[in-house]
C-alpha cells in the first residue's frame, strides 16, 4: 500500500482551492437512479469513493459518461435492483441507493454497507423512515429486501429518533417519487442535505424546509434531468485551515464556504484567533498566543464530528489542557494512539480527550486507522520535527483529493511512495 513521507518542521505558503464535496456528491449520484433522463454532475472531485459509487451504479444498469471532471448519469436502462455486497462492503454511501431503487422500481435487494470503522452506525432509521411509507423491509443474509406496495411508496410523517444525514438523505429521495406529501421530523440540517434538495427541486421535486428540522416533500411521477455542481467540501476547507493555523502558516483557501464551518470558525475567534473571511474564500493570519478550549463534536450547526481529529492535532501546537468529547461516534479516537507515538500527551476517558498542548511532537512512522485520523495525522506531520512516514494512506484516497499534490503547492515537502 502506497504511503506518505513527510518533512517536519513545515511552513505552508500560498493559494489552495477547495474540491467540490464528497458527502455532497455520493448521495447527488445516487438520485440519478430517480429518473429516466440524464443527469450531469459538474466538477466531481477525482476520489476512490466516487470511483467505486460509479460501479455500484453501473452495475444496476445506470451508463455513465465521464467529460473530464464531469460525469453523465443515464439511469433509463436500469434492470438490476440489487446492489452486490463486493461493492457495497467497501463503502458505506453505498446504502443510499435503496430509497431510490424502491421508490421508482419498487423493489430493492442491497448490501449492508461498509466504509471507516469509526463506530456503528446502524440504518434501522432508514428502514423505519422507509415503513412509514409502505415500504415491507426484510433483512436476510446481509442484505436489506425492500418492496414498495402495490401502487408505490405513498407520502407520510416521518421521525426520525436522531438527526442522521444518510438517513434523511436516503428518506428525501424517497419521499421525492412517493405519492402525496411527505414530512421528515428531527430532519439533518447538514450542508450537503440542502445541495440534494436544491438538485431534487432542479429535477421537479417540490421541496421546503431544506436545512431546517422539517422538511416537507411533494412527490412527483416522474423526475425530470438536470446539471448541477456539488457544493464546496467543507471538512477539506476545515483540514486546510487547521493544518495552517497549526504550522503557523498563512495561506488563502478559495472556492469554500466560511459559512459551512462557522463553528470551527467561532471556536477559533473563542481561543483569540481571528482570520479572515469572505463570500468564497478564507485568509488564515499569523498568531502567537492562543487559549486551550473545550468543545464538543455535534450535528449541524455543532462542531463536526469529521474535523474532530484535525482539531485534536491543532490543539497539540497550544499550550494548557483542551478537552474534546466525542458524541456522535464511539470509536472516534483512534488516531490517539498513532498520536502518541509522536509524542502526543491524550488522556481518554470514555468520549472524552484531554489533550495537553504545547509539547513538541517528532516524527515517527504511523498508520491511518480511518479517512480523518489520516488527516490528522498528516497535519502532524508537517509541524513536527523528523520526518514521518504515514502508511495506509488509501484511506486519504476515499476522500480528499489530491492531497499531498495540494500541501506540496503550499511550499510542504511531502512524497508518495509507491506499495512495492
Amino acid at each position: 500500500m502506497d504511503e506518505l513521507k513527510i518533512q517536519g518542521n513545515q511552513k505552508l505558503n500560498g493559494t489552495v482551492k477547495i474540491s467540490r464535496a464528497k458527502n455532497s456528491s455520493l448521495p447527488l449520484m445516487t438520485a440519478t437512479l430517480l429518473t429516466e433522463e440524464k443527469v450531469t454532475l459538474n466538477d466531481l472531485p477525482s476520489l476512490k469513493d466516487i470511483d467505486t459509487l460509479v460501479k455500484v451504479l453501473e452495475g444496476l444498469g445506470t451508463k455513465t459518461n465521464r467529460e473530464g471532471r464531469d460525469i453523465v448519469f443515464d439511469s433509463s436502462f436500469v434492470s438490476n435492483f440489487e446492489a452486490m455486497y463486493d461493492i457495497v462492503r467497501k463503502m458505506r454511501a453505498s446504502i443510499l441507493v435503496l430509497g431510490p431503487l424502491v421508490s421508482r422500481f419498487g423493489t430493492a435487494k442491497v448490501s449492508l454497507p461498509g466504509g471507516c470503522a469509526i463506530g456503528t452506525r446502524p440504518i434501522d432509521l432508514h428502514l423505519e423512515g422507509l415503513k412509514d411509507l409502505g415500504a415491507i423491509i426484510k433483512l436476510e443474509s446481509g442484505y436489506v429486501h425492500a418492496k414498495a406496495p402495490k401502487g408505490g411508496l405513498v407520502g407520510g410523517k416521518i421521525h426520525l429518533k436522531f438527526p442522521s444525514v444518510g438517513a434523511t438523505e436516503n428518506l428525501l429521495m424517497a419521499c421525492s417519487l412517493a405519492k402525496g406529501e411527505s414530512v421528515i421530523k428531527n430532519a439533518a440540517k447538514e450542508p450537503e442535505i440542502v445541495d440534494l434538495c436544491e438538485m431534487l427541486s432542479k429535477m421537479g421535486c417540490e421541496i421546503s424546509g431544506a436545512g431546517e428540522s422539517e422538511i416537507y416533500i411533494q412527490g412527483k411521477d416522474s423526475l425530470l434531468g438536470c446539471k448541477h455542481r456539488p457544493i464546496a467540501d467543507r471538512i477539506e476547507t476545515a483540514t486546510f485551515l487547521l493544518a495552517a493555523l497549526a504550522t503557523r502558516s498563512e495561506i488563502s483557501i478559495e472556492d469554500c464556504n466560511p459559512n459551512h464551518i462557522q463553528a470551527i470558525i467561532d471556536i477559533l475567534n473563542a481561543m483569540g484567533i481571528q482570520i479572515e473571511t469572505g463570500d468564497d474564500y478564507i485568509k488564515t493570519k499569523s498568531f502567537t498566543d492562543a487559549k486551550p478550549v473545550a468543545l464538543e463534536t455535534g450535528p449541524y450547526p455543532d462542531f463536526p464530528t469529521d474535523a474532530q481529529a484535525q482539531m485534536m492535532s491543532f490543539l497539540l501546537t497550544i499550550p494548557g489542557e483542551s478537552v474534546i468529547t466525542e458524541n456522535i461516534f464511539e470509536n472516534r479516537f483512534m488516531h490517539v494512539s498513532e498520536l502518541k507515538r509522536m509524542g502526543a500527551n491524550i488522556h481518554l476517558e470514555g468520549n472524552k480527550a484531554f489533550i495537553q498542548g504545547g509539547i513538541p511532537l517528532s516524527g515517527a512512522p504511523v498508520m491511518c486507522t480511518d479517512l480523518r485520523a489520516s488527516a490528522a495525522l498528516v497535519m502532524s506531520s508537517l509541524y513536527a520535527s523528523g520526518d514521518s512516514n504515514v502508511a495506509r494512506i488509501y484511506h486519504l484516497d476515499r476522500g480528499y483529493e489530491a492531497l499531498e499534490n495540494k500541501l506540496s503547492r503550499l511550499g510542504a515537502d511531502v512524497k508518495r511512495i509507491p506499495s512495492s
